[in-house]
């Protein structure tokens, strides 16, 4: 016979088949409560992971649908920034506590998900809900390529054209698989132009690459968009990566006359360390081992022309070995060149050290980047001159992922 968990489980999973975004809160709450789970919320972080939303038809003890609430100043933005459970100190009348958790999706943070639980038998409430969670934050992935609720529900102010069509080509912020971490943000989320981030498995390698293409308008979202279809097409057909950043100079020449992307493309072996890459008239990356920056991946004297002018390459395929625990870090212009309302300039400097201050406080890559990218927006004014994107590629080697498998 089947626990109450099970059976809360798997009804809510076979419910969910027929059910849209905005069904999800009521069947949650229905399944929750075979559980002895009540006063369910589940919220989701806005485009700019600044707060967190509340999804449609929800509300609050009080009966009013609960306002936007902070990431860095609450509760529920506690357990999404630390990925872990918070509880809420219990009322002087006492009743069941209160229990937030973040939803995931692997390793990309969807949200949390809020909920009272009774006292009694701790640790199979935290695995039941740990279940629930994982769940719930499944279905929302599954639901939100085709909920324009959803869309508009983590939107603060209406989109640029360019970032329209860019947000719909991105892949996920966040992806780890066993033995590496990839984590990417951007900014500024409504207006983006020229900025683009990729990556994907490919068995034991992983691919990742980094376009900035010329100017801030539709245009160069356009162009930064053929960069990215350009690569991801030659790259599955095969392609190394000097020939597939050669299709991406070709494509853009014959789609836009004038207009250039500078880029890198990267190919990191799984199992060794390895990475090859190609530069494309764009700053190098840097890698970052035990605290400190060890290593500036430059391509001497100079890198190959950006893609759009047919120029050719002279230098092509570059290699370095990671070791365990290295951090690579990738970026455009927009992070180190940006300037605050005086002209004070961000800085290379001043980038690795956050990084590095962050890491060493044991911050997970993905808060790093949230966190980097509103102190930018800080340092600027709130108001980008240009685009500014950031990955990050730690990998942890064939070592990590036999301990975590033993």
């Amino acid at each position: 016979m089947r626990s109450d968990g099970e059976r809360a489980l798997g009804g809510l999973l076979e419910a969910s088949h027929l059910a849209a975004m905005e069904d999800l809160p009521a069947l949650v709450a229905e399944h929750a409560a075979m559980m002895s789970f009540s006063g369910t919320l589940i919220y989701v972080a806005d485009l700019q992971q600044q707060s967190l939303v509340l999804l449609p038809g929800q509300r609050d003890a009080a009966g009013s649908p609960p306002e936007r609430l902070g990431i860095d100043t609450t509760l529920p933005g506690r357990a999404f920034r630390t990925v872990s459970k918070v509880y809420a100190t219990p009322g002087t009348g006492g009743g069941p506590r209160r229990l937030w958790v973040p939803l995931l999706d692997g390793t990309e943070r969807i949200g949390v998900l809020g909920l009272d639980v009774p006292d009694e038998d701790p640790a199979l409430t935290e695995w039941r809900v740990a279940q629930l969670a994982a769940l719930v934050a499944v279905l929302v992935v599954s639901k939100r390529p085709h909920s324009d609720s959803h869309a508009r529900l983590v939107r603060s102010r209406p989109m640029t054209l360019s970032a329209e069509v860019m947000w719909s080509l991105l892949p996920p912020g966040t992806f780890a698989s066993e033995g590496v971490v990839v984590s990417a943000a951007m900014e500024p989320a409504y207006e983006v132009g020229g900025d683009a981030y990729d990556y994907a498995i490919d068995g034991d390698v992983l691919h990742v690459s980094l376009f900035d293409a010329m100017g801030h308008d539709t245009a160069a979202g356009l162009t930064a968009s053929v960069a990215m279809a350009a690569s991801r097409h030659n790259r599955r057909q095969g392609m190394a990566l000097p020939e597939v950043s050669e299709a991406v100079d070709a494509a853009i020449k014959k789609q836009f006359r004038g207009r250039y992307a500078t880029g890198l493309l990267a190919s990191l072996h799984l199992r060794t360390g390895l990475l090859h890459w190609v530069n494309r008239g764009h700053h190098p990356p840097l890698v970052i081992r035990g605290g400190r920056r060890v290593a500036t991946l430059e391509t001497l004297p100079m890198p190959d022309p950006p893609m759009g002018f047919g120029l050719g390459m002279a230098r092509g395929l570059l290699r370095y070995q990671l070791e365990p625990g290295d951090r690579l870090l990738l970026y455009t212009d927009g992070i180190v060149e940006a300037r605050s309302p005086d002209g004070e300039v961000f800085g290379l400097e001043r980038f690795t050290d956050f990084v590095v201050r962050h890491e060493a406080d044991g911050v997970s890559a993905p808060e790093t980047l949230r966190r980097l990218i509103q102190t930018i927006l800080r340092h600027q004014g709130d108001r980008l001159q240009d685009d500014a994107t950031v990955m990050t590629v730690e990998w942890y080697g064939e070592r990590h992922r036999l301990m975590t498998l033993s």
